[in-house]
């Protein structure tokens, strides 16, 4: 996350004050850019894009979280129900009570559902908004913006600019998409969207083709850990 922020304070520099939207299932991407936004960056909104696991963007317009399932998707990185970067943001917006975070996490896994946003909810459902899209929603925004601009978009990407693009609310505002794969990861996606099969960047064309190189290990922590230390020491 701390990583991360950098992304949101670059892009808010170069374009000024804008809104970020972000595919994310586990919360820890688009927290980067409420952190950046909490310290000062020009963000007007963070947009969440979910696949049909929806758990965050049901979240960001009701203040609860409730599982409903985990849905298998062309965008597997996001088919998360528990996101355990929603438990960080929480900490802040409970103004950091551990007490009252212990208890409604704890509420939230034995019960599947907690009511979240009795405390600053309007922190909440005024910075973040979102939209939720099906696997064929998915390749209809990498058809789209192939058509439109030639860029090929990987299923998670293509979730966010979806997203953007269903809940922009003011044309003069910048929206920044963050793009969190590189589209030779999912080929199978794009080659349905497309019919086009995205090749491996030139520095990984060869990847396939390089000698593998492993050591086994016994089942064994202290075993591992002894080898860790090695490798460490060179």
């Amino acid at each position: 996350v701390a990583a991360q922020i950098a992304y949101y304070v670059s892009a808010a520099a170069a374009v000024g004050p804008c809104d970020v939207a972000v595919p994310t299932g586990n919360f820890g991407n688009i927290l980067a850019g409420w952190i950046a936004r909490r310290g000062g960056a020009p963000i007007e909104r963070l947009i969440i894009g979910s696949n049909s696991t929806d758990i965050l963007t049901r979240w960001a317009r009701s203040g609860d979280l409730v599982q409903t399932g985990v849905v298998p998707t062309l965008s597997p990185s996001m088919d998360i129900q528990v996101s355990s970067n929603t438990e960080r943001l929480l900490f802040e917006l409970y103004e950091r009570n551990p007490l009252l975070l212990v208890d409604r996490m704890a509420e939230f896994r034995a019960e599947g559902r907690v009511e979240t946003g009795d405390t600053h909810l309007a922190t909440v459902t005024e910075v973040f908004d979102g939209a939720a899209f099906s696997d064929e929603e998915t390749r209809a925004e990498i058809r789209r913006t192939y058509d439109e601009t030639g860029v090929i978009l990987d299923p998670h990407t293509a979730v966010g600019v979806a997203a953007a693009r269903r809940v922009r609310r003011d044309p003069e505002v910048p929206m920044v998409c963050l793009a969190t794969a590189h589209p030779a990861k999912f080929p199978d996606a794009v080659e349905q969207a497309i019919g086009i099969r995205p090749e491996l960047p030139a520095h990984l064309a060869d990847l396939f083709d390089r000698p593998e190189r492993f050591e086994a290990l016994p089942n064994d922590l202290a075993a591992v850990q002894a080898h860790v230390r090695g490798v460490i020491a060179g």
